[in-house]
C-alpha cells in the first residue's frame, strides 16, 4: 500500500488495539485461587458436609450407641429398684438390715452344722453307726421339705381377707417367695402343703394351688423363726403393703407351735435313678 493511501482514519485505526468479542467468558481461575477466597467458616464447612463416614467409624459409633443405651437402662432400673428404700423411714431401714444379717447368720450356721457333720463322721469310731444316724436325720429334715411328713415348731400365721376378690395368684407366690427368703422350713396354704415345685393360678375370683382350687381368707402356717418372717412381709414395699394395696386386710400372729400336717404323697421318678453303686 502506498503512503498516500494512509488515510487519517487508516493510521488512527492501526493505533488502536484490537477490539475484543462481545460476550466473551472471562478465563477460568485456578481451584486454589477460588480456596484462597472462601472465609474460615465456608472451609469449615465444605470439610463437614457432606460427611465422609468409613464403615469402621459406623462400627464404633453403633457400638458406643449400644453402650450408651445400656448403661442407661441399668441406672434407670437401679433408680427404680431403690426409690423404694429411699422413701422407707429410717426404722424401716434398720429392720431391713437386721433382716440381711440374720440371713446372713442363717447360712452361717448352716455351714457350720454341715462341718460339724463332717468331723463326726471323721472322728468317729463307729462311722457306719454315725453315718446311719445322720442319714435318718437327713431322710426326716427332706421329708419336711418334700411335705411328706408334718412337721411343728415356731413360727407365724398369716391371714389374707380378701373381700373384693383383688387378690392374684402372683401376689400369693410374692408371699410364699418372702417367707422361703426369711428362712420359712415348712408352709401349709388353706390345707395344701407347699413344696418346691409348687405352682399358683388364678382361677375366676379365686387361687388354685396346685391345681387345688382355694377361696379366700388364704390363710398361711409357716414354720420358721417368727422374728425373721414377719418382718420380711412388712418391709416397705413388700408383700403386706402389696395386699393393702388391693384393699385386702392382712392379720399377722406368732406364735410358738405351728402344726403344718398337710401331706404330699411321695413321688417316685419315672426315670432318674441313684447313680450310686
Amino acid at each position: 500500500m502506498s503512503n498516500h493511501d494512509e488515510t487519517p482514519e487508516n493510521r488512527l485505526r492501526k493505533e488502536l488495539p484490537e477490539e475484543a468479542p462481545v460476550g466473551a467468558p472471562e478465563p477460568a481461575r485456578a481451584p486454589e485461587e477460588q480456596q484462597a477466597e472462601l472465609t474460615g467458616r465456608q472451609r469449615l464447612a465444605q470439610g463437614l458436609w457432606p460427611p465422609r463416614v468409613t464403615r469402621a467409624q459406623l462400627i464404633v459409633a453403633l457400638l458406643l450407641f449400644g453402650l450408651g443405651f445400656g448403661l442407661a437402662v441399668q441406672v434407670a432400673s437401679n433408680s427404680d429398684g431403690d426409690s423404694a428404700l429411699r422413701g422407707a423411714r429410717q426404722e424401716d431401714l434398720v429392720r431391713i438390715l437386721d433382716e440381711l444379717d440374720d440371713r446372713t447368720q442363717r447360712l452361717e450356721d448352716e455351714k457350720q452344722g454341715l462341718e460339724k457333720q463332717r468331723d463326726e463322721l471323721e472322728n468317729s469310731s463307729n462311722q457306719a453307726e454315725e453315718a446311719r444316724r445322720q442319714t435318718v436325720e437327713k431322710e426326716r429334715q427332706l421329708g419336711i421339705l418334700a411335705g411328706t411328713v408334718a412337721a411343728q415348731g415356731p413360727g407365724i400365721t398369716m391371714t389374707i381377707d380378701d373381700t373384693n376378690g383383688t387378690v392374684e395368684a402372683d401376689m400369693l407366690l410374692d408371699a410364699i417367695q418372702e417367707l422361703r427368703a426369711a428362712g420359712a422350713e415348712a408352709i401349709q396354704v388353706n390345707g395344701v402343703r407347699v413344696v418346691a415345685g409348687t405352682y399358683l393360678t388364678d382361677s375366676g375370683n379365686s387361687v388354685s394351688v396346685d391345681g387345688n382350687k382355694i377361696n379366700a381368707p388364704y390363710r398361711f402356717k409357716v414354720i420358721g423363726k417368727p422374728q425373721d418372717l414377719e418382718p420380711a412381709l412388712n418391709i416397705p414395699g413388700g408383700v403386706v403393703q402389696t395386699l393393702e394395696k388391693e384393699q385386702a386386710t392382712v392379720t399377722i400372729e406368732r406364735s410358738d407351735k405351728i402344726v403344718v400336717d398337710a401331706l404330699r404323697a411321695a413321688k417316685r421318678p419315672d426315670y432318674a435313678r441313684s447313680s450310686s453303686q
